[in-house]
């Protein structure tokens, strides 16, 4: 039976791509591409000549049922965007979704993805993160998105275009505060960079390029400590904690016995 294959390709280094995903784009019958042109150097550079579909964010549900067609002809498909891994801030999810509506078996070649590689680059915490992609045009509606995710304790990851770099970074600062930053930049290319610095205090080398904003989570030492004792209690009673685990968890952040923290709340009795 045919099948439709989600391909991870290069970021910028044509030479990250991995020995199964060219093995896939030599061996299927067609490859549709987020922009045939853009794909083609990749494609030229491997000696990979195949018929080209172009499905784009406007037209992805329109051509889903032209891929769908070919693989009713047991044609195999792969799927490739312009750089890294479909789905991921890029199309792909439409093909998916219509794909495995009409049956066909869909199988994904894992390959580079810019924000996994920005956050390993950039020293921040890995331990948790939140991968939030391009924020919205919409004033209000990436005002409500920071509102939701400013207090969670995992490193915030964004994808920032060059003409918006320097607005948006304004606009993190004062929404999120002046928390640690790394601006990842040109990512495995002849110029890539990664700029450490604080939100309030970002000086970029260029504006030039495709950007990974990193901002720290809110649960680090800086931030913490910046908080009173209730505060800081209050700041897990609000994810949910009990009483007893905010208590446990305020002493290690603030890296105090349990004992230290029940004393400040010895009179109040909602604690005790």
């Amino acid at each position: 039976m045919s099948k439709f294959f989600i391909v991870g390709t290069p970021i910028g280094n044509l030479k990250d791509i991995t020995l199964r995903a060219l093995e896939t784009l030599q061996t299927v019958d067609y490859i549709a591409c987020e922009d045939t042109r853009h794909s083609l150097i990749l494609l030229n550079h491997y000696e990979i000549k195949k018929p080209l579909l172009s499905v784009h964010k406007f037209n992805e549900k329109q051509n889903a049922q032209k891929i769908i067609d070919l693989l009713k002809k047991e044609k195999n498909v792969a799927y490739i965007s312009d750089a890294g891994m479909p789905c991921i801030s890029d199309p792909g999810l439409i093909l998916f979704n219509e794909i495995k509506t009409a049956g066909f078996d869909v199988e994904v070649i894992p390959g580079v993805t810019a924000c996994i590689t920005a956050l390993v680059g950039s020293g921040l915490s890995s331990e948790h993160f939140l991968f939030l992609g391009f924020l919205p045009e919409q004033l209000s509606k990436r005002k409500e998105i920071l509102f939701q995710i400013k207090d969670i304790n995992a490193t915030l990851i964004f994808y920032i275009s060059s003409h918006d770099i320097e607005k948006d970074l304004q606009f993190l600062f004062e929404n999120l505060g002046n928390r640690k930053c790394v601006i990842a930049r040109e990512l495995t290319k002849k110029f890539e960079e990664y700029i450490s610095a604080n939100l309030g205090s970002v000086k970029l080398n260029s504006n030039k390029g495709e950007f990974v904003v990193l901002v720290e989570g809110v649960n680090s030492k800086n931030e913490l400590s910046k908080l009173t004792i209730e505060e800081h209690f209050e700041f897990y009673v609000k994810k949910g904690f009990s009483k007893q685990e905010c208590i446990k968890q305020v002493a290690k952040d603030r890296k105090v016995t349990k004992n230290e923290i029940y004393k400040h709340f010895m009179n109040d009795k909602n604690i005790q």
